[in-house]
């Protein structure tokens, strides 16, 4: 079953993709929750102009998500954990924490865009993150763990 989607779905696609899925995940979840529409000849059609109208807006959004990558390369991240014995951390640090400790440099990213390298972070150390800013631009970002003073 062909679909268009209306909005980024994790996992398969970015929003105005046109994609194939199995029968039931199309007509069971994706078309009725709102996330995609069926990929008609005269669907096809109108993503085709929608696309072509949308092109010299992207190129600026593109060129705007390049600027911020570039501004983020430029950090140098500290996460201040309470540690136990050794190296290990009391809880974790995770997206949410990389994300507020973006907020405090000035960088407004949410949370959903960042992934952790590895998932959740449980030791001191350096670790990295990718941060997509676009379908086009990502970001590695490493980062730091350090034990709270």
């Amino acid at each position: 079953m062909e679909l268009i989607l209306k909005q980024d779905v994790e996992n398969l696609g970015f929003k105005d993709d046109i994609v194939t899925v199995k029968n039931g995940y199309g007509r069971n979840f994706l078309i009725p929750q709102g996330q995609a529409i069926m990929a008609t000849a005269s669907a096809k059609k109108v993503l085709a102009e929608t696309l072509k109208q949308r092109a010299f807006k992207e190129k600026k959004i593109v060129e705007e998500a390049t600027k911020i990558a570039d501004a983020l390369k430029a950090l140098e991240i500290k996460i201040a954990s309470k540690v136990g014995s050794g190296d290990k951390l009391f809880g974790s640090v995770n997206n949410m924490d990389l994300a507020d400790a973006l907020q405090k440099e000035g960088h407004t990213i949410e949370r959903k865009y960042i992934n952790v390298i590895g998932g959740t972070v449980k030791r001191t150390g350096k670790y990295d993150a990718v941060i997509r800013l676009h379908r086009d631009v990502t970001v590695d970002l490493p980062f730091e763990v350090i034990a709270e003073a």
